[in-house]
């Protein structure tokens, strides 16, 4: 009985290319280009990711390029395009969703502060887990959405944590640190039903949550 009622909803910020020398490099130019643009000093950049127990299991969710056929073994639950809708039927140029029961995410233990505890309602963590297959996947690096931000990983993981309940205006990475396209998510979450371009309508996500 005890295993059944534990939960937890753990958010991790993970310095972007930790561990892949050519995403930190590249990270490190748009941030330099970007920094420029906006006349302010350049930040460190994160992907955010998130490990949720419920009942003895744990998941780990995730967008992530998406490496070969095998997706059932990751646990995808959906996928989209990277750049461009036109050549997201290429592997190269696709991203995967992934809520991957007893999976690793990797580089989760150089996330910097360790795990931020969002909660530990099983309630809250059950919604979460079935909004999953539900996430919009637009084009990952535009803004196809018009939400004012490029969709991302970051992006994901914020419309999850917004769309399920959990307070997510507040949340923010180490200091001296950025989140790109976390904005786009909360403004996706906010607005509860949209129309996501490569899967049509997605449900109102917080109508009825409340109730469940």
């Amino acid at each position: 009985m005890q295993a059944s009622r534990a939960a937890a909803v753990e958010l991790y910020w993970i310095p972007l290319g930790a561990g892949g020398h050519s995403v930190r490099f590249n990270g490190r130019v748009f941030e330099a280009v970007e920094a420029a643009r906006r006349h302010r000093p350049r930040c460190d950049l994160y992907h955010a990711a998130l490990v949720v127990e419920l009942a003895g299991d744990r998941y780990t969710i995730e967008l992530a390029p998406s490496p070969d056929a095998h997706e059932a073994s990751r646990g995808v639950v959906r996928t989209g395009a990277v750049g461009s809708r036109r050549v997201g039927w290429l592997r190269l140029f696709r991203y995967e969703v992934r809520c991957w029961r007893g999976g690793s995410i990797p580089d989760l233990g150089e996330a910097v502060g360790g795990a931020c505890r969002l909660t530990s309602d099983p309630r809250a963590a059950r919604r979460l887990l079935d909004l999953v297959s539900a996430v919009p996947t637009p084009v990952w690096g535009r803004d196809e959405l018009e939400a004012g931000e490029m969709w991302n990983s970051n992006s994901m993981i914020a419309w999850l944590i917004a769309a399920a309940g959990l307070p997510a205006d507040a949340l923010r990475p180490p200091p001296h640190g950025r989140a790109p396209g976390w904005r786009a998510g909360l403004e996706i979450a906010r607005r509860g039903g949209v129309h996501d371009p490569g899967y049509g309508d997605v449900r109102q996500a917080s109508a009825g949550l409340a109730a469940a």
